[in-house]
């Protein structure tokens, strides 16, 4: 099958509307050198139904649909990247919109000047992220170095992965909660990939994900804890450990997540990472 230039995969279960949603944001995108995945793992709503009813994967043959049970999210993603044929991956979910109609031309355009100059070395890609639930843009870290990889890597909605990050293995079924979190330190710690910030809003982000439910916020901060040491090990896990105590983190934490407060916070991190 011919290569493309992304690979656009989104997982979904019992999606309603927002799977049309998100698919209509990219849809509409003026960069066309791209392929959809659609991973359903059994949806029972119709969502998948309706897509056929409609006649969209016969309008829109850049559309693929695997139905196939899963294990959860990040099986799903696995199970998708199987059928993955784009040198850069990224994984939208159900409900998260591209940010305008060239984000895929923006990105495509600053990976290929970045490949001008830099070596062949495998690249994650990521931009900025707007949250829809705080009401203001969410700037990511300009560096990926230890620390960064301790307290606030990317969220893969706003990621594009050479796919070559992916050819030894996938995401890491052990971790319920932070397979994506674990795959991103693997890429950078194993696989040696850079990590390139490229100051492009990616998505507006829906909010309320997979690992941000009550339930699940106990079992991310023991993955955490395992991740971190795994990759980090004990000494550099409890200097930064200490730093996020002194910084007051859980405090900052809570403000970027009051609507009332976020904005502010945002534009207070966004100067600092410019200091960077």
């Amino acid at each position: 099958m011919q290569e493309r230039f992304f690979s656009i995969i989104v997982v979904a279960l019992n999606p309603g509307r927002k799977l049309r949603d998100t698919l209509k944001s990219v849809l509409e995108q003026t960069f066309t050198d791209y392929e959809i995945i659609i991973k359903d793992g059994g949806s029972t709503d119709g969502s998948p139904e309706d897509l056929r009813k409609d006649g969209f994967f016969e309008r829109y043959p850049q559309i693929r649909m695997i139905q196939k049970e899963d294990r959860g999210i990040y099986d799903g993603m696995n199970q998708a990247l199987a059928y993955a044929h784009g040198r850069f991956v990224q994984f939208l979910n159900c409900g998260d919109l591209l940010y305008g109609k060239d984000v895929l031309w923006q990105i495509a355009e600053a990976i290929e000047e970045e490949e001008k100059t830099e070596e062949c070395t495998p690249c994650i890609y990521y931009g900025d992220q707007y949250h829809l639930q705080q009401r203001t843009g969410v700037a990511s870290p300009p560096v990926i170095n230890d620390f960064t990889c301790y307290r606030n890597v990317p969220c893969h909605q706003i990621c594009f992965y050479d796919r070559r990050l992916f050819g030894k293995r996938g995401y890491d079924l052990r971790y319920r909660v932070r397979a994506d979190y674990e795959h991103f330190l693997y890429s950078i710690y194993e696989e040696k990939a850079r990590g390139k910030h490229l100051g492009i809003t990616v998505v507006s982000y829906e909010g309320g994900g997979f690992s941000e439910t009550v339930q699940n916020r106990r079992k991310s901060a023991a993955e955490h804890k395992e991740i971190t040491l795994r990759y980090l090990g004990k000494k550099k896990v409890r200097k930064y450990r200490a730093v996020m105590w002194l910084t007051l983190a859980p405090l900052r934490t809570r403000i970027a997540e009051n609507p009332h407060l976020a904005g502010l916070y945002q534009r207070l991190k966004k100067l600092v990472y410019k200091r960077h």
